[in-house]
């Protein structure tokens, strides 16, 4: 970089200082983990073992990912 210029913030390129996501990309995958976390709890309050409230929790986070990608615009 040359002297007197300013970094250029949120050029998206690697080592140039911009966001590691995207606002939409954070929001879907903060969305997915919510959904992920609750389908895994009422997994887990219905009596499944804690591996398969995990599974179920991990397999619903997955399928948010893709649901909230398409419809977030």
């Amino acid at each position: 970089m040359r002297s007197g210029t300013a970094p250029r913030s949120g050029s998206g390129r690697p080592g140039g200082g911009g966001p590691l996501l995207t606002q939409r990309a954070a929001i879907v995958f903060l969305l997915a983990g919510l959904v992920g976390a609750g389908a895994g709890v009422l997994a887990a309050l219905a009596g499944s073992a804690w591996p398969v409230a995990v599974s179920a929790g991990a397999g619903t986070a997955a399928s948010a990912v893709l649901f909230f990608k398409e419809i977030i615009d």
